[in-house]
């Protein structure tokens, strides 16, 4: 293992002299930060190597493991080179033409260790892992710079005198003020920009404390001062980017969780073209392609399954570790993996257009979203920046009078303006947020809306649509009890219907449908039309005219003035039960409103112990009663899944719908459910109001820092040095505050 790992190292470091002799040939110079400054440039445009094949191998722990895979990898033929990226447990591997990834997932699982092929395409850095990439790269630069200042102020601060002091601190400038440059770079462009835009941004504080401490050591050195702040100020720089990493990687978690589904979307398919198996880039598939999808493979694209029958594992996505069936006319998704037989498949959606590439845009959009905390923490941060300019000059003018030492004011007036920096009141909000959405995307919860955490969090009363929701929505017949000559009207009166009982009917009828005039669905009734003159209905019970007096889920169909009756089982949606017990425990109060008949909502009611329900409600209803609860004071959560939960889902404070939902009701609600438990729904109500919590202890961090520090700085008590290690804490602390969401 050491041999591995030296080898390792002297790879790297060959790495490292590799570019820096391509990027700046000739003899690397004395000057730690002349050297690690472009070559830290250097290895962030080149960026991360990319292999011809890229594995997941989640089992990847340790350095034993590493060993391990690189050295079957490298034994396979055709393998030029493999390595193991730990911390993402992928796997890189340079191959020859004609090596496949079915090969190499083979070489690992002979000794143990499950693979899957990964998207390279899909895991292209975007901008915002550019960014994060250049800020942990001016991290390490800072840092190394910083270390080497800090050896040298040790020299002065143990008693170097006179002409051996100003060369440890020349050498201190000489190291601190191109790292300053570099490092600062992102502080120093904000703030630009925001003087260019006639505005105090968060940054210009920062920038005008890091150009101070660097000019007031430089004025000390020149003039052989005590006292050099070249260490303090580049462990301010290190510390505020410290502080805007950790930002960055709260804001990436739920991101990066919807990137590495979408990189589950292989990379190739094999099409069926006139019956001949052609390998493609997945990319290149269009709806209507037939692909051909092998036991094991996972799934290349969305599609309806056209031929042969097996079982899928949808684990990966939806967590749900319970295999589900899938037979001609089932809709499957990218992702998901083929487990017992091969199966045809027509193409719905492919590449950018699947299911799994559509998770990353809507988490995007939640990020973007700004909501009533955010806005108060900016709205804030924009009043602090000019109190804190003028406090800083208040602090030089007082301290000049009272003492007329220019140098001395100075110095104060920079701690003033580090220690005020309002970076922890900026962090309060963002960091919670994405904090939170990571944690609830991983339990299967996706937050379309930024705002919806706050509004999520205020709620007091939930209204669950039945079918579809508090169901599975899957209904089947449970005894065909209509006459032989009425099968055919009801086969083409539940053929023009969407609603999962008339799909079910249809489904169970193996009749020839009759031919219907004037056949439309009437939404929250059912579906009606005529059949040789007389108008024909099936639905409701109050819209066929029959009496609905038996429990159970039921449709009627009405032929002239013959009303029939056809009972259906549908099951609860897993976690239901739960769900509504965990929420009631929480002290909400738990409705239910469906368009079914009393027997089948009551049937459900009592068997989920909700008190309070509704049966027969039409769409407008359901949007009137949201409404009415809204109006008497009720902060109303509203979930559901049909056409007409569409206005309720809308009209609520905060509203969530299954991922089996119609597009409808997915697009006008705030969150969706990715799997088919409902047990995520109380969890997010938790998570919201744990969340608000967060912010408002940060929001009180903030406040409290700046009480407590302040009056320090501004009695000349803290040094710039002092100022950046409390200012870079005091935001750390923020961030931390928010991971505990985590």
């Amino acid at each position: 293992m050491a041999d591995a790992t030296a080898q390792g190292g002297g790879q790297f470091a060959g790495g490292l002299r590799a570019v820096a002799e391509a990027e700046h040939p000739g003899r690397l110079s004395a000057c730690p930060a002349c050297d690690a400054a472009p070559l830290a440039e250097a290895l962030a445009r080149s960026g991360p190597a990319r292999g011809d094949i890229m594995l997941s191998v989640p089992a990847v722990h340790c350095a034993a493991c590493i060993v391990a895979v690189e050295r079957a990898l490298n034994a396979a033929p055709g393998v030029h080179a493999a390595r193991v990226n730990l911390s993402l447990r992928r796997v890189i591997i340079d191959a020859e033409a004609g090596i496949g990834a079915a090969d190499l997932i083979a070489v690992l699982d002979r000794i143990g260790y499950e693979a899957h092929e990964l998207d390279p395409g899909a895991l292209t850095a975007t901008a915002a892992d550019r960014q994060g990439r250049d800020i942990l790269m001016r991290v390490g630069v800072a840092g190394f710079a910083m270390m080497n200042i800090m050896i040298l102020s040790v020299a002065v601060w143990s008693g170097a005198d006179a002409a051996t002091r100003d060369m440890f601190h020349w050498i201190s400038g000489a190291i601190a003020l191109p790292t300053v440059a570099f490092a600062g770079q992102p502080f120093f462009s904000s703030a630009w920009r925001a003087l260019r835009a006639g505005r105090l941004g968060m940054d210009v504080p920062i920038s005008l404390a890091l150009i101070l401490a660097s000019a007031i050591s430089v004025f000390e050195t020149l003039h052989s001062g005590h006292h050099a702040y070249f260490d303090a100020a580049v462990m301010l720089c290190f510390f505020l980017l410290v502080g805007r990493y950790l930002d960055y990687r709260t804001r990436a978690v739920a991101r990066s969780a919807a990137e590495e589904l979408t990189a589950l979307e292989v990379p190739r398919a094999v099409r069926l073209t006139d019956g001949a198996e052609q390998t493609v880039r997945v990319a290149d598939l269009a709806p209507g392609d037939l692909v051909l999808v092998r036991p094991g493979g996972r799934i290349p694209a969305d599609g309806i399954v056209d031929e042969g029958g097996s079982e899928i594992d949808r684990s990966l996505l939806t967590g749900e570790s319970a295999p589900v069936a899938a037979r001609p006319g089932d809709v499957v998704s990218a992702g998901e993996v083929n487990l017992t037989g091969p199966l045809t498949l027509r193409v719905t959606a492919a590449g950018r257009d699947s299911s799994l590439a559509r998770l990353t845009a809507l988490v995007a959009a939640a990020e973007s979203a700004r909501g009533r905390y955010t806005s108060v923490a900016d709205r804030a941060s924009r009043a602090y920046a000019p109190v804190v300019h003028l406090m800083a000059l208040t602090s030089f003018l007082g301290w000049l009078w009272v003492t007329r030492d220019a140098r001395l004011s100075l110095n104060v007036a920079a701690a003033v303006l580090i220690i005020t920096c309002p970076c922890a009141l900026g962090l309060a909000v963002p960091a919670v947020v994405t904090a939170a959405s990571g944690r609830l995307f991983r339990r299967g919860l996706l937050i379309k809306d930024g705002t919806a955490l706050e509004r999520l969090a205020e709620v007091d009363t939930v209204v669950f649509d039945k079918t579809g929701t508090l169901t599975m929505g899957t209904p089947r017949v449970a005894a065909n009890a209509l006459p032989p000559e009425a099968q055919p009207v009801a086969a083409a009166l539940a053929a023009g219907s969407a609603h999962p009982l008339s799909r079910a009917l249809a489904a169970a009828l193996e009749v020839a449908p009759a031919a219907l005039d004037d056949l439309r669905e009437v939404p929250g009734y059912g579906v009606e039309g005529r059949w040789q003159g007389q108008l024909v209905r099936l639905g409701r019970a109050d819209w066929t005219g029959a009496a609905d007096d038996a429990p159970g889920a039921a449709t009627w169909l009405r032929i002239g003035e013959a009303v029939h009756r056809v009972d259906f089982t549908d099951s609860l949606r897993p976690g239901a039960a739960e769900a509504v017990a965990s929420l009631r425990a929480a002290g909400l109060r738990v409705l239910m409103l469906s368009g079914d008949g009393q027997g089948a909502v009551a049937d459900i009611a009592a068997r989920l112990a909700i008190p309070e329900w509704r049966a027969g409600v039409t769409p407008q209803d359901k949007a009137a009663a949201v409404a009415a609860l809204t109006r008497s004071g009720a902060r109303v959560l509203m979930v559901g899944d049909g056409l007409n939960d569409t206005a309720a889902l809308a009209s609520a404070h905060a509203s969530i719908s299954p991922a089996s939902a119609l597009d409808a009701a997915r697009v006008a609600s705030d969150m969706v459910l990715v799997g088919s438990s409902l047990a995520p729904v109380p969890e997010a109500v938790g998570v919201a109001r744990a969340a608000a919590r967060r912010i408002r202890e940060n929001f009180a961090l903030s406040i409290l820092y700046n009480i407590v520090a302040v009056p320090f700085a501004v009695a000349g008590l803290a040094t710039p040095l002092i100022a950046a290690l409390a200012m870079s804490l005091s935001s750390i602390s923020v961030t931390l505050n928010a991971l505990r969401l985590r």
